[in-house]
């Protein structure tokens, strides 16, 4: 008997042949049609994911990058209380003010409702990111059912929310935490990266587009992601013309437009921050001034590192689903940043997700039903100990103590230093602060909300190459560097330092009657500079 042709349909995985070949066509439409009947809304997921996501933000204890809270919340403290510090990339015009409004509007919320306590300064921001990270976690999802079908989008969210550095990093502040909510948003309206791009309309492709632009607004970086993107649906698209000139230039142009009135009004002058921040990190390779790594580092630790034991699962998602398309994506971000000498985790967090939705599919492939005669189905050992029960087990058991130890651990003291000088400034005991170590090691005004004197020590790039700035002096020799300030210093009531540099300034700080107050832990481990075990607050006599 002649058997009706099925139309292929790859990677799908409720319907692709490959994943089930021991059915046969009837019973897999019959399956398919149940698991879609089964499948919980996109509202529950998203409700879900947010209910995860917030007490993923009250997880979040430590410091990670500076980049947290002094280019977003602190800029966005001094837009609506009048006082923060606005590091030098503000005053050269390389940072947009599109993401520190975002905060700003929170912060605004909170004076008018009269509910600005410390406490709420320093949750709600991650609160509010939580809400975006759920919104990411939900597209994850969405977009992994429409490439690999919905079981595999399962394990793809399962991935997503287990992740460490996820876990870690998407409910911080970070413009790269929304830059990677977008990027996913984006990624599941464009046409090009559907398996058949006819399933989406040109509407979707149009607000793919908005996305994107509205991304690269945040972050001018995420510029590489669709730049890819974009040459592919020129690539695949039938109507050329139209999508240059009728969608990529009017759009583009709306979103720069509207991006550059913002900056306008900020800034008080016309800057076109695009080009700036272009010129400073990779025409003129200012981002090496705070070091840089060998090329193949994304490759042998960065992006290996995020992913942990994850990064198995992700290969053999990559080879097994054969969607050279999407991970061609990750190969291009990892390449493209591994060409700039400086690196950090958090630049291609956005391709993190990715990576994950095909450590998603690997996983489905392992969980799929046994043909019914075969001996694995038989056995009482595969029923108590499949495949993909020792993998979430394995991938459980070493992602959440990661996870958890990241979160409420490591590198904490500088986060909770900041939080009791808060307290303590609110009871005026506090006047003024010195802050004796490496440049933005600490958040500032946007967690102690008070308005007292602070210094801290700078690292604003020299123009000429070599010459160290005062940040380094300090960590090169604490005490000839303290011995020169102290002649022309204004007497602190708190000197805030790390336990690495208390040891040597001891003597010092005895001698100008400062005594140790508070301490607290930091970090079991060093990272890039000598171990930083505690934080120490020595208070003045003279208080």
């Amino acid at each position: 008997m002649r058997q009706r042709p099925v139309v292929a349909r790859p990677l799908t995985i409720e319907t692709d042949d490959q994943f089930s070949s021991w059915q046969h066509s009837g019973e897999k439409r019959s399956r398919e049609s149940t698991s879609l009947s089964s499948s919980p809304t996109d509202s529950t997921i998203f409700l879900l994911c947010l209910a995860f996501r917030i007490v993923n933000s009250f997880l979040i204890q430590t410091y990670f990058n500076p980049d947290e809270h002094w280019q977003s919340l602190e800029v966005a403290h001094r837009l609506v209380f009048g006082y923060g510090h606005l590091t030098w990339e503000w005053r050269k015009g390389i940072r947009g003010y599109l993401h520190p409004l975002i905060f700003a509007g929170l912060y605004k919320v909170l004076a008018f409702l009269g509910i600005d306590t410390p406490w709420l300064m320093v949750k709600s921001p991650r609160l509010l990111q939580a809400l975006f990270s759920a919104v990411g976690d939900l597209y994850c999802y969405k977009f992994s059912s429409v490439i690999f079908g919905t079981i595999a989008a399962r394990w793809a969210l399962f991935a997503q929310l287990t992740n460490w550095f996820m876990f870690f990093c998407f409910n911080r502040t970070l413009s790269n935490s929304l830059e990677a909510v977008l990027t996913l948003v984006g990624l599941y309206h464009w046409p090009c990266m559907r398996i058949s791009p006819s399933d989406a309309s040109l509407v979707s492709r149009k607000l793919g587009l908005a996305i994107a632009g509205l991304a690269c607004a945040i972050r001018p970086t995420c510029a590489i992601i669709w730049v890819y993107i974009g040459f592919l649906e020129l690539l695949l698209t039938r109507d050329r013309l139209r999508f240059v000139a009728l969608e990529v230039v009017p759009i583009g142009a709306l979103m720069l437009g509207l991006s550059s009135i913002v900056d306008r009004v900020m800034y008080n002058s016309w800057i076109f921050v695009p080009l700036n921040f272009l010129k400073f990190n990779f025409l003129s390779s200012g981002g090496d001034y705070y070091g840089t790594h060998p090329w193949h580092w994304y490759f042998s630790q960065g992006f290996s590192v995020m992913l942990f034991t994850f990064l198995p699962f992700s290969i053999a998602g990559i080879i097994k689903s054969k969607y050279w398309k999407l991970s061609g994506l990750v190969a291009w971000v990892l390449t493209l940043y591994s060409v700039l000498g400086h690196k950090e985790f958090r630049f291609v967090l956005p391709v993190l997700p990715i990576a994950l939705m095909f450590s998603g599919y690997s996983l489905a492939v392992m969980a799929k039903p046994a043909p019914p005669n075969s001996r694995r189905r038989s056995s009482p050992c595969y029923k108590c100990c499949s495949q993909a029960g020792f993998a979430v087990f394995f991938l459980l058991a070493t992602n959440i103590p990661m996870a958890l130890y990241m979160s409420l651990v490591h590198q904490r003291g500088t986060e909770d230093v900041m939080i009791y000088l808060s307290k303590e400034a609110r009871g005026d005991k506090v006047s003024h602060i010195l802050f004796l170590m490496p440049c933005h090691a600490t958040p500032y005004y946007s967690t102690l909300h008070h308005k007292v004197a602070m210094r801290f020590l700078d690292c604003t790039p020299s123009e000429e190459k070599g010459i160290p700035d005062e940040s380094d002096r300090f960590m090169i020799d604490p005490v000839g560097f303290m011995e020169e300030f102290s002649k022309n210093w204004s007497l602190p009531s708190h000197i805030v330092l790390f336990e690495s540099q208390e040891q040597l300034l001891r003597d010092f700080l005895v001698l100008h009657s400062f005594r140790e107050s508070q301490r607290f832990f930091h970090a079991h481990f060093k990272v890039d500079r000598d171990l930083q075990a505690s934080v120490v607050i020595y208070t003045s006599d003279h208080l």
